[in-house]
């Protein structure tokens, strides 16, 4: 398989990664804080109550990342999300996906499912994986491959919130020691209520269920090497329409060497939606894949080592 094919799946991955992750707040127990004003925290509770209830959503997602590696430019999703169970399917377009490659689709569908995310790389990359199309990443199977007790529960209690979950994001926000109430506003024609806050490293880390399963050590060094990229919080911003669910959240984060920012726009909550995965004779396995990758990797500096 081509490298610009890797880089594309690396890329997908990472934009799911990080849509998926930022907020994985495992805590679903929002409740009013002391010292908010009680008319904040009340609005984006029962904002917070109703997005769970609602367990899907259209979205349109977009991603901006600057000078924080050779992967900058944009990124942009679209489809529909589920939470509890967590699913996602979307159309992704824009500078990132394409990784410098003029061969590159205009566009690539992604579905998570179960805990396995699948790539839809095209016909021209179908190719050079005997005319399988899709790509997938089973996370969990590769947890369980690894033999290390302690990586496969990270991995699969991180996979058990692996999803951008409105839901979540407002109880990650009730937890901001600066949250306020910035006016009202309109979004996509809507009225809206729009809401800010930020939390540090730290507060997002203690919020996360996943990073109980971290080891002591683990755990401070992820502190430490987030203090050295001089992260110092996630800024997030939400607008409530008159419904009481999100229309629009906003997530940024800014760093001496440059910034990320993501934008969601939510419609239709509550949306019916079935998501299939693809056939399993037009998947190729991307855990098996680098698998196979490495132990010809090893048959070469055997074969180079037995020749010297």
């Amino acid at each position: 398989m081509s490298k610009s094919t890797w880089k594309r799946a690396g890329v997908a991955l990472t934009a799911a990664a990080l849509t998926a992750g930022l907020a994985a707040c495992g805590d679903k127990g929002a409740a009013t804080k002391a010292g908010d004003p009680a008319d904040v925290t009340q609005a984006l509770t029962a904002a917070y109550e109703k997005t769970s209830a609602a367990k899907a959503a259209k979205v349109k997602m977009t991603m901006k990342m600057e000078g924080t590696g050779p992967d900058t430019g944009t990124m942009e999703m679209s489809g529909v999300q589920g939470w509890d169970p967590a699913f996602m399917d979307y159309t992704v377009k824009g500078s990132m996906l394409s990784a410098g490659d003029p061969d590159a689709p205009e566009q690539m569908r992604m579905v998570m499912l179960d805990n396995v995310i699948y790539m839809d790389m095209g016909e021209k990359q179908a190719a050079e994986m005997d005319g399988k199309r899709w790509m997938k990443l089973d996370l969990k199977a590769a947890a369980e491959a690894s033999g290390d007790k302690n990586v496969q529960k990270q991995m699969t209690g991180s996979l058990d919130q692996m999803n951008q979950d409105p839901a979540q994001q407002l109880a990650l926000l009730l937890d901001s020691p600066d949250l306020k109430h910035v006016g009202a506003e309109k979004v996509n024609g809507m009225e809206t209520q729009h809401y800010k806050g930020t939390l540090t490293f730290e507060q997002m880390l203690k919020a996360n269920k996943a990073s109980e399963l971290l080891s002591k050590e683990d755990h401070d060094k992820l502190v430490e090497n987030m203090k050295k990229s001089k992260l110092k919080g996630y800024d997030t911003e939400v607008w409530v329409n008159e419904d009481g669910y999100p229309a629009r959240m906003d997530i940024a984060m800014k760093m001496p060497e440059g910034s990320i920012e993501i934008r969601a726009d939510y419609s239709d909550y509550g949306t019916k939606a079935t998501v299939q995965a693809p056939p399993a004779e037009d998947t190729a396995d991307l855990f098996k894949m680098l698998e196979e990758a490495g132990k010809a990797m090893e048959g070469m500096e055997d074969a180079e080592g037995a020749q010297g």
